[in-house]
């Protein structure tokens, strides 16, 4: 998959057949919408692609207004691409969400960008979206730009789980619930944590439990707790799919307040500093506690190693 994130792109990534939105996440209403524009993609042999914003526009308003809003993504950008790449996206444009798209109308989005900057043969929307300055434009609107401007638009239905609608809010409810199984069923697929492997302070090594660590930052935090997890590394000699038990927290036994990610892996012996894992929540197994001892400590990390893979056998 190629990835832009300028105007200016080449003569044959032009006329593409593109979704439109945020797709933090990448769930099961993104993929209805990615599904119907790769149709329209096949229909007149036309790369398929999406359009989305970095940073985030919500990120990006907190900021202007200078006010702390708490961490709310699903995904980071490199984990949206990897995840666009595995659907069989064939272009990613990214374009800079900045105070210069802001200020565009709806009509003028649709004229210099959709149009005259990426020359777009058909776009698919969600019957939610809004775009243009001020959230002035609607998928009604757009429809109304697209025939004049003489590109094909697709506005495509919500999608529901039971009785609510997927979205990244719901999903991100579902997390700080503790539950990564309803979060997984509006995705359609576990939700992933992406980073770089970071070096901590070796406290799982002098435990026997030697972790990858890898941070939150700028993610929604899932409920505090730990999980049987499914870790993919990305990078590395070491690359391929492993099981393990992740803890997810501040670690109150060593009296620390920055959450972050820590992964046991079973049965895995490597050095992993530096490289790109992925880290699937598959089931939440407890929550987060202090313990007397660090024998107390040790023996629950035994019990829950146990308890993760009798879980992830099961898979």
């Amino acid at each position: 998959m190629r990835r832009f994130r300028t105007y200016n792109i080449p003569k044959n990534a032009r006329g593409a057949a593109v979704a439109i939105g945020n797709f933090d996440g990448v769930h099961l209403g993104h993929q209805a919408i990615i599904d119907i524009a790769r149709v329209q993609a096949q229909k007149i042999s036309a790369p398929l692609g999406i359009l989305t914003f970095e940073p985030h526009p919500r990120s990006f308003f907190s900021k202007k207004l200078d006010k702390d809003f708490p961490s709310f993504r699903l995904m980071n950008a490199n984990a949206r691409f990897h995840r666009l790449e595995k659907l069989g996206v064939d272009l990613l444009l990214e374009i800079p969400f900045n105070q210069a798209l802001c200020e565009l109308s709806d009509w003028e989005f649709s004229k210099k960008i959709l149009n005259e900057s990426f020359g777009l043969s058909h776009v698919v929307v969600g019957s939610d979206f809004c775009f243009g300055k001020d959230r002035g434009g609607t998928a009604r609107s757009l429809e109304n730009h697209a025939a004049k401007l003489g590109f094909g638009l697709t506005i495509a239905k919500m999608k529901n789980h039971g009785n609510k609608v997927i979205s990244s809010t719901n999903i991100r409810q579902a997390l700080t619930e503790a539950n990564p199984q309803k979060a997984a069923a509006m995705l359609g697929h576990w939700h992933r944590i992406e980073a770089t492997v970071e070096h901590g302070e070796k406290r799982g090594r002098e435990l026997g439990f030697p972790t990858v660590n890898i941070t939150i930052d700028g993610l929604q935090p899932p409920a505090f707790g730990v999980y049987a997890v499914l870790i993919d590394v990305l990078t590395g000699p070491h690359t391929g799919s492993y099981y393990g038990v992740t803890s997810i927290g501040v670690r109150p036994m060593f009296g620390k307040n920055k959450p972050n990610c820590e992964t046991f892996i079973f049965d895995f012996n490597g050095d992993l500093y530096g490289e790109t894992v992925s880290v699937g929540l598959v089931e939440y197994l407890r929550n987060e506690k202090t313990f007397k001892s660090v024998d107390a400590l040790i023996t629950q990390m035994d019990a829950d190693s146990i308890s993760a893979q009798k879980i992830l056998e099961k898979l």
